[in-house]
């Protein structure tokens, strides 16, 4: 069915698709039982894609990554496609507008996106009020960030803003330093300052712990454009700070290679040109870690191939994104089944005995 919608997708404005698809997976999660029985059809039964991690259960590694459904509004709906867990947000204490538009790009012949967003999202109030209304068979994990008129000095605040509002509907917060598309954002990344920012959500989810019943693990989401020297103090500063895990990585400001005429465009590149690059990165993060807390990789995965080169390379878990524009609803069920076949053939009893065994 996508085969016949994606052309139709594709003529319209790549943002007003996005927001009539989400409107729609919005009206198909209202549906009652419908979300859970779908679920019970895509949602992978091979017992070596389980996995427990943080005292949770991942039915399977292949996550939605955050910016699809930054109000989660269509969490149902994404979790009857299949996926093992579901990111939302990114979301700020206040709702704003984001950047002007346009700010959402397709690169159809690079196979790529780019998106200059800009942190657009309801706030911390209607997320809540979305997830507390919506009960969801996998692990929900909310991305946090801070308001675009918030200096970086009182950054801080808005990320525990962020806790407090969320910790009783969130499986899990991410902290997001490393969008291109918030104006001085990016330099929170730096070693002293991500370790204090860290250590202060590490510490208000404990506080609120008392309150909510749920201690939900702190992950630290980077960019692929650190230069190495300091994407290894930035994930020492993770360690230091107290995080219990990693992604890696988030979009690209990097244009090498591409050939479509949006390359252009000004924000945040992601899709395939990203595939390599996340991948050495994550065998990096991986090596730093000692695998110490588990990693989470994202960037142009498109085939069980490129989700499993992530496994191999030190990921536990993986996310998608812009496969899912360019592939359709389909991908994760051939992402699950794929990966399946390929710890068979290895000789692998779990995704967890496959990770960093390259």
């Amino acid at each position: 069915m996508y085969r016949l919608l994606k052309p139709l997708l594709f003529r319209l404005d790549a943002e007003d698709a996005h927001h009539l698809t989400i409107s729609a997976l919005h009206l198909a999660s209202r549906v009652p039982a419908w979300p859970g029985a779908a679920r019970t059809l895509t949602a992978p039964s091979d017992p070596r894609l389980s996995q427990s991690l943080w005292g949770q259960t991942f039915a399977s590694p292949v996550g939605l990554a955050a910016g699809l459904d930054k109000n989660g509004v269509a969490v149902p709906a994404f979790a009857a496609l299949g996926f093992g867990f579901i990111e939302v947000g990114t979301v700020t204490p206040l709702a704003q507008a984001g950047n002007d538009r346009p700010r959402l790009f397709r690169l159809p012949s690079d196979t790529a996106l780019i998106n200059r967003m800009g942190f657009n999202n309801a706030g911390a109030a209607a997320l809540h009020t979305h997830l507390k209304a919506t009960g969801c068979p996998a692990p929900v994990w909310v991305n946090i960030g801070k308001n675009k008129l918030t200096p970086n000095d009182d950054a801080v605040q808005d990320y525990l803003k962020c806790v407090r509002a969320l910790q009783d509907v969130a499986d899990a917060f991410v902290i997001n330093v490393s969008s291109p598309n918030t104006p001085g954002l990016r330099a929170l990344q730096a070693a002293d300052d991500l370790r204090a920012l860290v250590q202060a959500v590490v510490q208000e989810v404990e506080a609120q712990r008392v309150r909510t019943l749920r201690r939900p693990p702190v992950l630290v989401k980077l960019a692929p454009d650190l230069h190495p020297d300091d994407f290894g103090a930035s994930v020492n500063a993770v360690l230091e700070g107290g995080a219990g895990g990693l992604i890696v990585s988030n979009t690209t400001l990097s244009r090498e290679g591409l050939q479509h005429p949006n390359a252009r465009e000004s924000g945040g590149l992601s899709g395939k040109p990203l595939t390599q690059r996340s991948t050495k990165l994550v065998r990096a993060a991986y090596r730093l870690t000692r695998g110490q807390i588990p990693i989470v990789g994202v960037g142009g995965i498109f085939t069980p191939q490129d989700a499993y080169a992530k496994i191999r390379a030190g990921a536990n878990l993986v996310e998608v994104y812009s496969a899912l524009i360019y592939e359709g609803p389909g991908l994760v069920r051939r992402l699950n089944t794929g990966l399946s076949e390929l710890l068979a053939r290895d000789g692998f009893s779990s995704v967890a005995d496959a990770v960093g065994q390259e």
